[in-house]
């Protein structure tokens, strides 16, 4: 991988360029400058000059510009980070591509999987490094839980659900379905749908999904809500869900089942700090708060509770190492197929194959298999210890096929 000016190595960091100044923006500025302390912003860019230059002002950033390129290719920094709307996002690879710079695209990489892979083209041919900037699958608990799944201590994952729902996004593009590719499904069925891949397995292939998808609320002409399933290779399915009419703030849960466990997950609601207040102060309580009185749920940390702090300590030491980040353009790809799927099957209203026209994996994935476990000729179905303190078998028969049960007393 190529070695670029202002990408210099792991005692020095990296010196970045930041392309857009909105909320994305904010979370992306102070997660870096509060994480390793070594990496820092040379240049930003925005639209409009009196934002860029209140934005460099705020988090100290040496230069400011309205002119895209200058800031891409501003000779101080190895390192650009898209933060700008969906419909600029391949506009802005391939001038950091061609600039030799090492790019962070945020999500969705793309507005449609052909878009996608043209941009994960363009780094790979290139030779630079890349990010896919996939913030909720970094949450410390997202981490956590699937350091447990990896570890065996759900067994086989059979589904595995995601919502993130809220009352709407801050900006006006998102609600573009030009710009922005879709709707809600677009917007945050990208973060549900990878988070499901890191737990039914990254090289478990999405084989087809069946979506419903509508417009309830808003005047728009994008879907305002979406759900939709996700069968994969192994025969497990994936469960995502995404709304923007969502009252009560922002609702982020996941729901993994396997065969040896289950993980439930609150990132956002209910996580354990709740405050009351009149709403006399005013303040700002969390991101998609919708009042600012009542029974509240603040967040301690939002940066880090979103991911942002682990997702770029994250891709700043694979950077460093030469290696790959845990989310590539590949992986933004590979969302934007069954994002792709997913509106298909909106429209005719049946299942949709997921088209892949790159799939990576070393080998087929395993299907989930039922554990055959025998005795006297039956196998068990279900075991379990009654009220009583006996135990009960479910058992099936071999030859006849008869299921039957047996107490086993205490």
């Amino acid at each position: 991988m190529k070695e670029t000016a202002g990408q210099e190595n792991a005692r020095t960091g990296s010196s970045i360029a930041l392309l857009g100044t909105g909320l994305i923006g904010m979370f992306y500025a102070a997660a870096i400058n509060g994480q390793r302390g070594r990496d820092r912003f040379e240049v930003v860019y925005s639209r409009r000059e009196e934002r860029a230059r209140a934005f460099a002002a705020e988090w100290s950033i040496p230069a400011h510009t309205t002119d895209l390129e200058e800031a891409v290719r501003h000779p101080g920094t190895g390192v650009v980070i898209i933060g700008l709307p969906n419909d600029r996002h391949e506009e802005c690879v391939r001038l950091a591509a061609d600039a030799g710079k090492a790019v962070l695209c945020t999500k969705p990489l793309g507005r449609t999987a052909a878009e996608a892979r043209r941009m994960l083209e363009i780094v790979e041919e290139a030779g630079v490094f890349h990010g896919y900037l996939e913030d909720l699958v970094y949450t410390p608990k997202t981490l956590k839980a699937i350091g447990s799944v990896r570890a065996g201590a759900l067994g086989d994952i059979l589904w595995v659900r995601s919502r993130e729902t809220h009352p709407g996004p801050h900006s006006a593009w998102f609600w573009d379905a030009e710009r922005a590719g879709g709707g809600a499904l677009i917007d945050m069925g990208c973060h549900t749908v990878e988070i499901v891949r890191s737990f039914v397995g990254k090289q478990n292939r999405p084989v087809e999904v069946m979506c419903w998808a509508d417009t309830l609320v808003h005047p728009i002409e994008a879907e305002d809500h979406a759900v939709a399933l996700i069968r994969f290779e192994s025969g497990a399915v994936g469960q995502i869900e995404a709304s923007w009419a969502f009252r009560g703030g922002m609702d982020l849960r996941d729901e993994v089942s396997g065969t040896e466990g289950t993980i439930w997950l609150n990132h956002w609601l209910r996580t354990g700090f709740e405050m009351y207040t009149s709403g006399s102060s005013g303040a700002y309580v969390a991101e998609k708060s919708e009042s600012p009185s009542g029974w509240l749920f603040p967040v301690g940390d939002e940066g880090k509770a979103l991911g942002y702090t682990d997702m770029f300590l994250d891709m700043f030491d694979a950077l460093d190492a030469d290696a790959e980040p845990m989310e590539t353009f590949y992986d933004g790809y590979v969302v934007n197929a069954v994002l792709d799927a997913c509106y298909r099957s909106a429209e005719s209203k049946t299942w949709e194959h997921v088209e892949l026209e790159d799939w990576r994996a070393d080998k087929p994935h395993p299907r989930v298999a039922p554990v055959v476990r025998e005795i006297d000729d039956h196998v068990i179905i279900k075991e379990e210890r009654m009220p009583d303190g006996s135990s009960r078998r479910i058992l099936k028969h071999l030859d006849t096929g008869e299921i039957s049960q047996v107490n086993v007393p205490a």
